[in-house]
């Protein structure tokens, strides 16, 4: 079950709501505009912007329009790193739920009650909202067959169902905030799920509508740029989770690759004494070892694993200290 506090739901909680920008100064007030006032159970909301490197309006625009907290810093960094730094100044104005979402429009900021509904009633530690990627009319059928075919790779690394891989239209409580720590440096979406389920956070899905497309993605130059360094995401983050899976699976390969060649030299050998095969004992030897170098690989990742475990909870309660410090 996810971790809450009952006393603090039962006082209301404080929410925030985020919105990552790179020169969005004819969105944003679309964003805003649809933001809920009043959510029951929710005794705060506010609204905050990362500036990320904007060159345009932006953050006069989110001044213009009542926005309470600017996070800025220099240049354009990136959707990862936007978060990364949103997610940690939400946790340092002591929020109880942080939503993200996206400064182009294309999530509904009606929704924020349906999506933090789950939150609330404790069921949830991170909620993602589904897009209904098979029948979304705003989405190509290229788009459609990608994102359904990213969300089950994601699912079966995760070893957890997944709807919408890729939406960043989310909801995350004290507690997923305080354990998750980013370190994809493309986008944050792919890390907090395989990252959320290895922690045994509760992820649910709650299925939304989009609305129409305002411009071209800005994180991406096209689709085949987004497969690559999405695959190379899934990749990372996976590996840090399950090392020894993913090099006793490389190592694997090779032995068995290896074998071939090594049991056609034997084989020879009976037949008339392996002259003129030498080469394939070369060959299946320099398999062998390429696979036992990867399980070595393996074994060493896995004790790092367990390093990386043990760093994780001693940030997760220097962070809670800090609240703490906060509180009194």
């Amino acid at each position: 079950m996810p971790t809450f506090d009952k006393d603090k739901l039962l006082a209301g909680m404080k929410l925030i709501i985020q919105i990552p920008c790179y020169n969005e100064e004819q969105t944003l007030p679309l964003v805003l505009k649809d933001i809920p006032r009043e959510i029951p159970g929710i005794d705060m909301i506010e609204t905050q912007i990362i500036d990320d490197g904007c060159t345009d309006r932006t953050v006069d625009v989110a001044g213009e329009q009542g926005v309470n907290h600017v996070v800025s810093y220099v240049g354009h960094k990136g959707l990862a790193e936007a978060f990364k730094r949103g997610l940690s100044y939400a946790l340092e104005q002591d929020a109880d739920i942080l939503v993200n979402t996206d400064g182009d429009n294309q999530y509904p900021s009606a929704d924020i009650p349906r999506l933090i509904e789950p939150i609330l009633t404790g069921e949830a530690d991170i909620v993602v909202g589904d897009r209904k990627v098979p029948t979304n009319p705003h989405f190509s059928w290229v788009k459609r067959c990608l994102q359904r075919l990213g969300s089950r790779v994601t699912s079966y690394l995760a070893g957890a169902p997944v709807a919408d891989a890729v939406s960043g239209f989310r909801a995350y409580n004290r507690q997923a905030m305080l354990e998750i720590n980013i370190v994809s440096e493309f986008s944050y979406v792919l890390d907090t799920t395989v990252q959320a389920s290895k922690k045994k956070l509760m992820i649910q899905h709650v299925p939304i509508d989009t609305n129409a497309p305002t411009r071209p993605s800005r994180l991406f130059r096209n689709v085949w740029e987004h497969i690559k360094r999405s695959s190379v995401d899934l990749v990372r983050v996976y590996s840090l989770y399950e090392p020894f899976k993913v090099f006793i699976g490389l190592a694997a390969i090779f032995v068995l690759v290896g074998l071939y060649p090594f049991l056609r030299f034997v084989y020879f050998v009976f037949q008339d004494g392996g002259a003129g095969h030498i080469q394939s004992l070369i060959f299946g030897t320099i398999f062998f070892i390429i696979g036992f170098q990867f399980l070595g690989l393996g074994i060493l990742g896995d004790h790092m694993r367990v390093n990386r475990k043990l760093i994780e909870e001693v940030l997760l309660r220097m962070k809670q200290r800090d609240r703490d410090k906060r509180d009194h």
